[in-house]
């Protein structure tokens, strides 16, 4: 089963854009009357039928829609700091997608290396790895944002559980501890150097729970998958 993206899917044809239109006439070797799926990254799947084959502009008919396809039953929005390989956050970028995973918001922190992630480049990734598994949802993908900022914007959110995963301290729990399935999620990974006792401090005050991850020292990205592959496992069972 092929999988293509167009935001937009408002009417009974769809023309892709040229870099899917590419794909699908020149990779695929789609031809009128092949059968495929378009998702507009909104939670939206069509099942469509290609009526002209062009590498440029290839438009397909719209058959029947599938709305919330596989969408899970809760949200998850992971605040990660830019590691400074930009291999390694583009890497997380891919596989949080292929999991799952709802919004991702690059964050600036005391020890970070990496203030600037080009959100352009991590889209067509997210884009990419939405096809790869499947999927119809596309994370919303944020500009970076100082740690305290972002901090203050869930300091009053009681419905969601936040978490802040660090590398040392006695107060922290694991992360099965304070998260219930079906419950939306925030989780703050920090950078290489970890987060600043005074970050750490700032983010229980303002109510998020402080998580281990186990006794072993995690990469950043590692660490930010770690957790989302729990979250999700958790809300499989």
């Amino acid at each position: 089963m092929a999988f293509f993206y167009s935001p937009d899917i408002s009417s009974p044809y769809i023309t892709l854009d040229a870099e899917e239109s590419r794909h699908c006439v020149k990779v695929m070797r789609l031809r009128e009357g092949d059968t495929l799926e378009v998702v507009d990254g909104c939670g939206r799947l069509c099942h469509c039928s290609v009526v002209r084959p062009d590498a440029s502009g290839c438009v397909v008919a719209v058959e029947r829609c599938e709305e919330n396809y596989r969408v899970r039953p809760f949200r998850l929005h992971l605040a990660v700091a830019p590691t400074k390989n930009t291999a390694r956050i583009e890497w997380l970028v891919e596989k949080a997608v292929e999991i799952g995973v709802d919004e991702i918001t690059p964050i600036v922190c005391d020890h970070s290396e990496r203030n600037i992630q080009k959100v352009e480049r991590l889209h067509k990734i997210a884009v990419s790895a939405m096809k790869q598994s499947q999927r119809a949802m596309l994370p919303a993908l944020h500009d970076a944002v100082d740690l305290r900022s972002f901090v203050g914007r869930y300091a009053a959110d009681r419905a969601t559980v936040r978490m802040v995963c660090y590398c040392e301290g006695d107060q922290r729990v694991p992360l099965s501890s304070v998260y219930s399935a079906g419950s939306d999620a925030v989780v703050l990974i920090g950078p290489e150097g970890d987060f600043s006792k005074e970050e750490i401090d700032m983010t229980i005050a303002a109510g998020f729970a402080p998580i281990t991850l186990g006794d072993t020292r995690l990469r950043t990205e590692t660490a930010a998958l770690y957790a989302i592959s729990a979250l999700n496992f958790m809300n499989e069972r």
